[in-house]
């Protein structure tokens, strides 16, 4: 009884999800009558259904953490098929893999529980991804960390991010200082010779305060930031994409019908939708360079309104509570660090892409989790809430069999 209370409140959100797309969907085919749209309509809230109905099924699952995460992936595939609908329907395609992947890894977390963890393994295989774009990737907006297989676009960071967290947690679980160090460090520097300085920002970030919830040291932690702080002035003033971007984002109106363009039109078009909105298919958004990708967060501020908006912003901290919840839960230290390093690259990351839209910070080439258009970041998101659904499932197997040695003991006593 205790469990399904506990899910229930999932599974109603999923329905009000569910009900919420279908009429969106419906609303944009009744728009224009063309027929993926109307596919969508069902396909969409038939994916999120399924879902969280299939995955309590297999493993102790946390319904509301899914049904969170399904209503970001959905949005994205709304905001793209308004905008684009070649980007939907490749999205839709990538949600479809990343849900697969969202089991798998739930599945890859149970198991781990009884095998050892490959991490020498998954740490040269990580270094070997990263160093790839090196060699055989094209440099786009500065950074060279995407590599094209024909049409297909992947980026090796989105996928190291897994195997980052999982060499992590094991080695600091296990206090192995120096094994963990060596190979941030290898990750960080690869990133800096591509670039990238975005998504080495949010592994320094997230390695740092996994760090400091494994050993509690402020003395480490504040030796970090100041670390950081050092490589990001260090980063300033190798890279003229990056003195670039910190000019934009000082006053991005001094070269409006340049470099400040996008940021310019990104403010401009959150502040057009107001508190309510332009209304869904209306308003401007292809006037935003990248609107489906770095700016697609000032899209749905155009369109749904800036109360809408709060309301998304809302539901990420939701999820990073939840997952924050889990990782405290967590019997284990690597399934709580586990947990909590998939939590914090969720939470960072959505900060940073949305901190750079709305001028709080300078914008980073990094991508709103599970909304921007991308397969690769879509399903590395979905993996991280695998991860998360991962340690949930097995602190629920926890609790389960404490209630069952509490009741046997009772019997006993009888």
């Amino acid at each position: 009884m205790r469990a399904e209370k506990r899910r229930d409140p999932g599974q109603r959100l999923t329905m009000v999800v569910c009900l919420f797309y279908f009429s969106a969907f419906l609303l944009l085919f009744l728009r224009d009558f063309v027929w993926q749209g109307l596919a969508l309509a069902f396909a969409v809230p038939f994916t999120i259904f399924l879902s969280n109905r299939l995955l309590p099924k297999l493993f102790p699952a946390d319904g509301l953490l899914l049904a969170l995460a399904h209503f970001l992936c959905a949005l994205g595939i709304l905001v793209l098929y308004d905008t684009n609908p070649a980007y939907a329907y490749s999205q839709t395609v990538s949600y479809g893999v990343s849900v697969a992947a969202m089991f798998f890894c739930v599945w890859a977390v149970r198991i781990v529980r009884s095998r050892r963890i490959p991490v020498f393994f998954l740490a040269v295989l990580s270094l070997g991804l990263l160093a790839a774009p090196l060699v055989f990737g094209r440099e786009i907006y500065g950074a060279k960390n995407w590599i094209f297989v024909g049409s297909v676009s992947v980026q090796p960071s989105e996928v190291v991010k897994l195997s980052l967290l999982v060499v992590l947690a094991y080695c600091m679980a296990r206090r192995r200082f120096w094994s963990w160090f060596l190979f941030a460090l290898g990750c960080l520097g690869l990133l800096m010779l591509q670039k990238d300085l975005g998504t080495a920002l949010l592994y320094y970030s997230v390695g740092m305060l996994m760090f400091f919830a494994s050993d509690g040291s402020v003395w480490i932690l504040a030796a970090g930031t100041l670390g950081g702080a050092g490589a990001a002035v260090m980063g300033f003033r190798m890279f003229a994409h990056v003195k670039r971007r910190v000019a934009i984002w000082r006053n991005p109106w001094a070269n409006y019908d340049g470099a400040g363009y996008q940021l310019v039109q990104g403010l401009m078009a959150i502040a057009s939708g107001d508190l309510f909105g332009v209304g869904l298919g209306l308003g401007s958004p292809r006037t935003i360079p990248v609107y489906h990708t770095d700016f697609i967060y000032a899209v749905i501020c155009e369109q749904f309104g800036m109360i809408f908006g709060l309301c998304v912003l809302a539901i990420y901290v939701a999820l990073v509570w939840r997952g924050a919840t889990i990782a405290m839960a967590a019997r284990h230290s690597f399934h709580g660090l586990l947990a909590l390093g998939a939590t914090l690259m969720l939470g960072l990351q959505t900060f940073v892409i949305i901190g750079g839209v709305l001028k709080l910070i300078p914008l980073t080439g990094v991508t709103l989790p599970f909304i921007s258009y991308g397969g690769s970041s879509l399903v590395s998101s979905m993996c991280l809430i695998g991860l998360i659904q991962g340690v949930a499932s097995l602190n629920e197997d926890d609790l389960m069999e404490d209630t069952e040695i509490a009741l046997g003991r009772e019997e006993m006593s009888m």
